[in-house]
């Protein structure tokens, strides 16, 4: 794992982002939210649909679904690192399907990551919580293997990297 990375800084962070019960799909509305009005939305509700069912009504129910996990795993770390899995660029596909079966392909940082146990699991149990999921499957692959290229602008502004 990026030892470099470690540090108090990083450790306050983390405490920071210790999750209660639900949050992630509070987290979820709240980014879907503040997209809405940065898109001219008017009202919140409108962001998640009105019955919990999406975001942008001209998307297919396949395409609010992923939305939605997208916006689910944005609220996923690594422990070592003080940015989101997706913007680390460890999440290689969400593939869903309209019947709700979602099919997840990710990596992690390297074979010998002390979460590779415990990371997954998480995923999997976030995205099966994701309103409109029925079916989980999660392809934890090493080929390609990560590397700090895959990771996002926003990750590597937030690491200093830039």
């Amino acid at each position: 794992m990026l030892k470099w990375l470690r540090g108090k800084r990083d450790d306050e962070r983390r405490d920071s982002r210790r999750e209660e019960p639900g949050s992630a799909q509070r987290e979820m509305e709240k980014t879907m939210s503040d997209e809405q009005a940065m898109d001219g939305g008017s009202d919140a509700a409108d962001a998640i649909g009105a019955g919990g069912d999406g975001g942008n009504k001209n998307l297919s129910p396949a395409m609010q679904i992923r939305d939605r996990i997208i916006a689910v795993l944005k609220t996923v770390y690594d422990p070592e690192i003080p940015v989101d899995i997706y913007e680390l660029g460890l999440v290689y596909g969400v593939d869903v399907n309209d019947g709700g079966e979602v099919h997840v392909t990710m990596t992690l940082t390297s074979p010998m990551c002390p979460v590779a146990e415990s990371l997954p699991p998480e995923v999997e149990e976030k995205v099966r919580g994701v309103i409109g999921v029925k079916e989980v499957a999660l392809d934890l692959v090493w080929d390609p293997p990560w590397s700090m290229d895959m990771m996002s602008d926003s990750a590597r502004l937030e690491l200093n990297l830039m």
